[in-house]
């Protein structure tokens, strides 16, 4: 079986919890935007996520989990008790 960051190598955020989750692009805006997508994650499977508005930076939202970030930065929560920093990383 592949690691969930062999999913989407493209985008992947490496987490102070030691795993990788990967976002793999479902729809991209004309702007280049990722506006939906799977966000793999070893024990969750893959969830469908979508991006949501914000002033600055960005949010994906997905039942039971979201990503807020801003630029390489972002936080992964797994409900409202489960918070992870992570860091995209480029292979």
């Amino acid at each position: 079986m592949a690691s969930p960051a062999a999913a989407c190598p493209d985008i992947v955020f490496t987490c102070e919890n030691g795993h990788h989750y990967s976002l793999c692009p479902i729809a991209v805006s004309a702007a280049g935007e990722i506006v939906t997508a799977s966000l793999y994650s070893s024990s969750h499977g893959a969830t469908h996520v979508r991006l949501v508005p914000m002033g600055v930076g960005y949010r994906y939202a997905g039942r039971g989990i979201w990503l807020d970030g801003f630029r390489e930065n972002a936080l992964i929560n797994f409900g409202k008790h489960s918070q992870i920093a992570c860091t995209i990383t480029r292979p």
